[in-house]
């Protein structure tokens, strides 16, 4: 990538031009877009759905872009709770808190990437998850590893239970 003025190599980092100091918009615009690409696998069920939709009319063209959905951010949010309030969802306490929280999708997000750890918590496991959910860390993705109360409690009663047993056989 090169400066639009004074033709100045850039960084991918660069938003301004060392040499010139001028901003350099596309270079911002071409990181943005490449940051959120990624490729996400889809069942047979889901891409019938699709290809139905698109027959159907469903993309949205907005700008010369082509939209799959033409929803913004608020409306997928409301979306969302509307689903989960017809699948009877409860509201989840905050772990922190206590208090309770309605369901969104960071919410679901998180819950997803906290199940697929708990089913496979394994480096490759996490590897794999980081580059579903498109973390460019991967420390990112080890702070999902939660652990949930019930693993907690039963860690720590094995811990104490383990404890008392070599006493006993100290004695």
């Amino acid at each position: 990538m090169s400066c639009q003025h004074c033709g100045t190599r850039l960084g991918l980092k660069h938003d301004f031009c060392p040499k010139c100091g001028t901003k350099n918009q596309l270079n911002t615009l071409q990181r943005s877009e490449k940051r959120r690409k990624r490729a996400l696998p889809l069942d047979g069920e889901i891409l019938g759905m699709i290809r139905t939709y698109i027959e159907q009319g469903g993309p949205v063209n907005r700008g010369g872009k082509m939209y799959l959905f033409g929803i913004n951010r608020h409306r997928a949010w409301q979306i969302v709770g509307q689903c989960a309030q017809k699948a009877g969802l409860v509201d989840p306490p905050n772990p922190e808190t206590g208090k309770l929280c309605g369901v969104s999708p960071h919410r679901l997000r998180d819950a997803f990437a906290v199940h697929c750890l708990k089913m496979d918590d394994s480096g490759e496991g996490m590897r794999l998850l980081q580059e579903h959910l498109g973390h460019s860390s991967f420390n990112t993705t080890v702070k999902y590893r939660k652990i949930a109360r019930d693993e907690h409690k039963a860690w720590y009663e094995k811990l104490w239970n383990k404890d008392q047993e070599s006493d006993k056989r100290l004695k």
